[in-house]
């Protein structure tokens, strides 16, 4: 386990960013029930942990994407975190709605972006893959280079990796469900009996029923 992962997992778990209730499930908006509850956002409210996530961010980005001209953050989640990267690298910022906006100049991308710019997309959680890989497809149908994303946070599902080899994204994410379990069963966050149930709702989460 790279110790840099652990520390971002311990710190979302102290900061209730993420919740694991493997015996009272979580139902997400899509209806999937689920044993963990992500919401990363609440990191901002905690400035040393918004401030490691910031940094964490910034080396990740320094050491894989060297070329890197601007930050664009995905709406809404990673607006926040976007910007606090974008301003450490002192390098411009963007993001990316879900939509264009339906008045005034209908912008899609919000920002200055340019043509053949090489950008790296924040986001704040991977989960399916979906609506982080349309952000990635609207910069590249502006005309930007994406070089790769990096996230918070990804659940791991077989189906978000294969949505992201599939686009062609390269990703990074600062930690992960497999490291996040593991330190909770260090922790005694959940008792070792819990393991089969997390392992088993990763692989299958849609028709996980708890």
């Amino acid at each position: 386990m790279k110790k840099s992962e652990k520390l971002i997992a311990t710190l979302l778990l102290e900061c209730n960013a993420i919740k694991l209730s493997p015996d009272k499930p979580f139902q997400w908006a899509s209806g999937w029930k689920s044993p963990i509850y992500c919401d990363n956002r609440k990191t901002l409210a905690f400035p040393q942990i918004r401030k490691a996530i910031k940094y964490s961010f910034a080396e990740l980005i320094k050491e894989k994407f060297l070329s890197t001209e601007a930050i664009a953050g995905v709406a809404t989640g990673a607006i926040a975190q976007g910007a606090l990267v974008a301003d450490m690298l002192d390098l411009p910022f963007m993001y990316v709605r879900s939509e264009a906006k339906g008045h005034g100049l209908e912008n899609l991308i919000e920002g200055d972006p340019q043509k053949g710019q090489q950008v790296v997309v924040v986001e704040d959680l991977i989960s399916t893959g979906g609506s982080s890989l349309k952000a990635v497809h609207a910069l590249r149908q502006y005309g930007c280079e994406v070089l790769g994303m990096v996230a918070i946070f990804t659940y791991g599902f077989p189906k978000a990796e294969m949505a992201f080899r599939e686009a062609g994204c390269s990703l990074f994410t600062l930690s992960n469900y497999e490291v996040l379990v593991d330190l909770a069963l260090e922790t005694g966050y959940i008792p070792a009996g819990n393991l089969e149930t997390l392992r088993e709702w990763r692989q299958s989460p849609e028709t996980w029923k708890g």
